[in-house]
């Protein structure tokens, strides 16, 4: 990957597996320094900055509880004094928490749900806005789903509304922001095979239907978002701002 992001200084959060890690990679095969948010595991987002340091660029990891306004507000002034600002933050952390239906759902799981997946980048971006504005070239790419547009899988329907939410609030603080020179987009992967999502929340047999309905033949990668996401938080991406970059391999729309 070319060193379009030179100099650039990047929060990725939830970027300890998955999405995250290849995020957090390929920010730093384009040049950038790396803050690596992570919540549960220590170990692996410790490998995530020693990837990111094997490939010549600063990393180091800082845990925060992305439901919690205050840890935000830390993670955010921790991650700018150690990157000496901030010029693309990626908000990816979220999770479906748990399949259940409409009918059995209780008040805690659906506030949970939007909690960690819609309000989370809300406050991350809050925390982070003053310090991008005054990068002059800020970029922020926030984490929606295929499941925004369809409604998601059986059970996920808090889920779906969350992410549905995600690109509505893009698009809002992209208006906000565009005259300060922040651009902020959203991407929304489709059926990405290998992650925990899917290992936790989809059966194999699932996971099997879902990728045979790809029209591109194929599953998708963490590497397929990683890739998009380093676009949009580059200088050739600095027309693109509150739009969502639907990463599916054709499944939306049919």
């Amino acid at each position: 990957m070319s060193d379009t992001l030179h100099g650039s200084r990047a929060l990725v959060t939830g970027a300890g597996h998955g999405i995250g890690r290849a995020v957090a990679l390929a920010l730093a095969e384009a040049g950038a320094d790396v803050a690596v948010h992570f919540h549960s595991s220590a170990e692996r987002a410790s490998e995530t900055v020693s990837a990111v340091e094997a490939l010549g660029r600063r990393a180091k990891a800082f845990r925060a509880d992305v439901g919690v306004t205050a840890e935000v507000d830390r993670l955010v002034e921790e991650a700018t004094g150690f990157l000496g600002g901030l010029d693309v933050l990626v908000c990816n952390a979220g999770h479906l928490v748990g399949r259940a239906t409409v009918d059995g759902m209780s008040d805690e799981h659906f506030a949970r749900v939007i909690d960690l997946n819609l309000t989370s980048a809300f406050r991350t971006c809050r925390a982070a806005l003053p310090h991008l504005t005054a990068s002059g070239r800020g970029r922020v790419v926030t984490m929606s789903s295929l499941a925004a547009h369809n409604g998601g899988g059986p059970g996920s329907a808090a889920y779906a509304a969350a992410k549905a939410g995600v690109i509505g609030f893009t698009k809002g603080l992209a208006k906000e922001v565009a005259a300060s020179g922040v651009t902020v987009n959203a991407v929304a992967p489709g059926f990405i095979k290998g992650t925990a999502f899917h290992d936790t929340f989809t059966p194999p047999e699932a996971q099997s239907a879902l990728e045979a309905g790809i029209p591109v033949g194929r599953a998708g990668t963490p590497e397929d978002v990683a890739a998009t996401v380093v676009h949009l938080a580059s200088p050739a991406a600095g027309f693109l701002t509150g739009t969502t970059v639907d990463i599916d391999g054709g499944v939306w729309p049919r």
